[in-house]
């Protein structure tokens, strides 16, 4: 685990500044352990899978993005309501599990105090220290949301531009730097074959395999998600591989680095959007930066979670503290 640096803790003390609603141990009197609880239970579920921490981060922005982090999707969907989590880019969400053991120890210790948005925020936090990232201090305070809905649920998808995918980031506030570091998460984790099935195959209906792509990962790619098995409707039987193959080779997929930037200048990138950071100047030079100097990359990656948590968020009589994250307390 990398020491807090003193950048990290000069942001902290930004966000307290502008933000009133959000700060550094904010169950410090209304339950103490609340955040040692996360830590511990998170843990635990690492030690059985050390995926859980990839699992945690895409639910965070998944959540953030839209409505905010509200904890909007880890509600289940009811018979009035469909919520966002039945949307088809949050099919392939997991981790569920690791927030509902969260919330339950949580709750014992100190009942309809704190919020399913922090838990999964801290949730998060706490993966990223585990997969080899900083332990940033993470403002809390945030409120449950009370509306989850499917059609709310959009986000830049896997073969996005940079352009467009910088696009659909600026709605939420975050910038270049935010989207090509938070990018970095795919340095851990799985991804479904449907993905980028067309990468593949039949690059933008051409018949043929993206030209962007190192011919020795086509091969094992292709191996690993043959044409006729991926089924992208059904994520149940579709395959999934590492998101970073760079990692695989080193046996270091579990681990927060900047091989995942290695891979991408090297054309072994797994999704068209992680490939598109070499085609730009700003994102390819970043990239480089970062594989100098694995630190800065590490830096910048809490600092912009720091950000991505603070988006939209539910504060003061705002929202709701949920008693259980996968219902509303009054219902949808």
């Amino acid at each position: 685990m990398a020491p807090l640096s003193s950048s990290l803790l000069l942001l902290a003390a930004h966000f307290l500044t502008i933000s009133f609603s959000l700060e550094l141990n904010f169950y410090h009197n209304s339950c103490p352990r609340a955040e040692l609880i996360v830590k511990q239970v998170v843990q635990k579920h690492f030690q059985k899978d050390p995926s859980v921490p990839a699992g945690l981060l895409r639910l965070h922005f998944h959540d953030c993005f839209i409505r905010g982090c509200d904890a909007s999707v880890l509600v289940d969907s009811t018979d009035y309501n469909i919520a966002e989590k039945e949307a088809p880019p949050n099919l392939t969400l997991r981790a569920f599990d690791v927030i509902d053991d969260i919330k339950a120890e949580v709750e014992k210790e100190c009942s309809g105090v704190v919020s399913c948005a922090d838990i999964l925020a801290l949730a998060a936090r706490d993966g990223v220290a585990l997969s080899g990232g900083e332990e940033y201090l993470l403002p809390t305070g945030r409120r449950d949301g009370k509306v989850s809905l499917m059609e709310d649920a959009h986000f830049p998808g896997p073969s996005f531009s940079v352009h467009a995918a910088l696009a659909a980031f600026q709605t939420i506030n975050l910038d270049l730097v935010d989207l090509t570091t938070l990018l970095g998460a795919h340095s851990i984790g799985l991804c479904h074959c449907g993905f980028f099935i067309d990468r593949l195959y039949n690059f933008r209906g051409s018949g043929s395999a993206d030209p962007h792509i190192d011919p020795g990962l086509l091969d094992t790619l292709r191996r690993k998600c043959p044409f006729e098995v991926v089924e992208i409707k059904n994520v149940s039987k579709d395959p999934k591989v590492f998101m970073n193959q760079a990692a695989v080779a080193s046996s270091s997929p579990f681990t927060l680095d900047t091989s995942f930037y290695q891979g991408l200048l090297n054309y072994r990138a797994v999704l068209r959007l992680d490939q598109n950071l070499a085609f730009t100047d700003f994102t390819s030079s970043l990239a480089a930066s970062y594989i100098n100097d694995p630190k800065l990359f590490l830096t910048q990656f809490s600092k912009s979670m720091i950000k991505l948590g603070s988006v939209g968020v539910l504060t003061g009589l705002d929202g709701e503290i949920r008693s259980n994250c996968r219902s509303i307390n009054d219902g949808i």
